[in-house]
């Protein structure tokens, strides 16, 4: 992947978008524009990386770094950057990417683990694109199971199958989250 965004160019464009943001919003946080951070190349290699830091760098991590990551994504629509692009730039604080990833990583493991000794689907919560993608990078090389993304918008999640099962169809897939927690066929 060429660096399509480069601090040079882009970065100015974050600058100005971001300290007008932040300051409307009375955040107290501080940020730095730095190439992209590749400690993690099999999972994602951006382009750009914004780093917070500051006393209010917690309400950004806050709810799975959900304030965090909106901020990415209003960023990205502000460039006018297609979705296909939005791996290029990357907005961290404290190392929640990093952490995260790992998490993601050793979750996935230890869901094949349990789809390997149960011979039943596995299904994770609902999750952006980019940490669905780390949990099929993750299970690649496990060929006792194969995952897969299923649903549609913020409710699109994955599931680990073993190697031969069929994808359950979704709506079998509905019931069956209904049924788990407590529901009752009528």
């Amino acid at each position: 992947m060429s660096s399509k965004y480069s601090v040079a160019t882009t970065g100015p464009k974050i600058e100005e978008f971001l300290r007008n943001l932040l300051a409307c919003a009375g955040f107290d946080v501080s940020f730095t524009i730095e190439p992209g951070d590749t400690s993690n190349p099999d999972f994602e290699t951006p382009d750009l990386t914004v780093k917070f830091s500051g006393e209010d760098v917690e309400l950004l991590l806050a709810n799975r770094a959900e304030l965090l990551l909106s901020l990415e994504l209003v960023t990205q629509e502000m460039l006018r950057m297609h979705s296909d692009d939005h791996s290029r730039i990357s907005f961290d604080a404290n190392d929640y990417r990093a952490l995260r990833i790992e998490e993601l990583r050793l979750s996935a493991l230890a869901a094949a683990e349990r789809v390997k000794a149960t011979g039943s689907p596995f299904r994770f919560n609902p999750m952006n694109s980019r940490e669905r993608r780390v949990i099929h990078i993750a299970l690649r090389n496990e060929h006792e199971v194969r995952s897969e993304s299923t649903g549609s918008g913020p409710q699109r999640g994955v599931i680990v199958y073993p190697a031969g099962m069929p994808s359950l169809p979704e709506s079998a897939a509905a019931l069956a989250r209904f049924e788990r927690r407590g529901g009752r066929r009528r």
